[in-house]
């Protein structure tokens, strides 16, 4: 079977976003049966722009945990472990510094929109941020990961781990396969707000683990099109962020149909069309609700990403025997 790696930085609880950019495809891939699921809740990068609130990250990662146990994947079929716990990640990012430049770096373009999105960086951005790509390649061939599903923004960090791996490879010897990125149906839902992206630190997100009376008020806010003053004037579908929640969550397909035609003949008004959003966006997240209630407890989540973490630790172990061996490290 391929391995798969995926993982999520807790910096936060996840979001819609999320669920349709990966996590929607590693449930699919995991029931599949065909794969080999490792998920890693990634705390190391999440601490490199948010080292100065290191127990913010701690309390999210059990946050993380429990939005992919509700999401349905199975702990039971799928390894999921702590990038803290596994010391030959960071072993394996330095050895991988070496073959990346700081002008490559400087071009990925996910790198670049971050960075501009952090202005607590400012000109003074931590080394640790802008090398992230090269430890997220170390993630991924720790457990050689050979499928990766990803949101649509992740896409340059796996082309630059299938540089890395392929130099490594050249220099050292075949040890890592070249992985592949997989996206999701919806490669990126936007912002409530509009925003190209959904966004924790943009504050336009829906929730995983949003009640129905926070999900009403955020849907009923949401940004539609601005230029449509009035209930009965024609209104733009396309972009508007009202009809893509629709078109990726709402499963009656006539009834989006219907809404769109009315919308753009100024025949429906932007509150009907966000109060059956609001519906059926609660109804995608109840069952989900209901799962996450059966993990509370904190003990049965430690045990669960003890049991994985010890899994993914002795895959890491015998990755690092190969690669010092192909770097003809001196044993001693």
């Amino acid at each position: 079977m391929k391995r798969i790696l995926t993982g999520d930085r807790p910096t936060g609880p996840l979001h819609l976003g999320h669920y349709v950019g990966s996590l929607k495809k590693r449930v699919e891939l995991i029931k599949s049966g065909k794969y080999d699921p490792f998920i890693m809740i990634a705390d190391v990068q999440a601490l490199t722009d948010n080292f100065d609130t290191p127990e913010k990250v701690q309390e999210n990662v059990w946050q993380v945990l429990q939005d992919y146990l509700a999401v349905g994947i199975d702990p039971n079929k799928a390894t999921i472990f702590l990038q803290s716990a596994i010391p030959e990640i960071a072993e394996l990012t330095v050895f991988y510094a070496n073959l990346v430049s700081i002008s490559r770096l400087e071009r990925n373009p996910t790198v670049k929109d971050e960075i501009k999105q952090k202005d607590k960086f400012q000109k003074a951005v931590p080394l640790g941020f802008f090398m992230y790509p090269v430890s997220q390649a170390a993630d991924i061939t720790i457990v050689k990961g050979e499928v990766v599903p990803v949101g649509e923004d992740q896409l340059p960090h796996i082309e630059q781990t299938r540089e890395i791996v392929r130099k490594f490879n050249s220099i050292y010897g075949k040890v890592f396969p070249e992985p592949e990125g997989l996206v999701g149906e919806f490669p990126r839902l936007i912002g409530t707000d509009g925003n190209a992206k959904m966004s924790k630190s943009l504050g336009n997100t829906i929730y995983l683990n949003d009640d129905e009376e926070t999900v009403n008020k955020k849907v009923m806010t949401m940004y539609t099109d601005p230029n449509r003053i009035h209930a009965n004037d024609p209104g733009k579908v396309e972009g508007n962020p009202v009809f893509i929640y629709h078109d990726a969550f709402n499963k009656n397909t006539e009834e989006v149909k219907e809404l769109k035609e009315r919308y753009r003949k100024g025949k429906v008004g932007d509150v009907e069309v966000k109060k059956k959003l609001a519906v059926v966006i609660n109804e995608f997240l109840e069952p989900i609700r209901e799962r996450r209630a059966k993990y509370e407890d904190k003990n049965l989540l430690v045990e669960i990403l003890r049991d994985g973490t010890k899994k993914a630790k002795n895959v890491a172990e015998e990755t690092m025997r190969e690669v010092k061996d192909s770097m003809k490290l001196v044993r001693i």
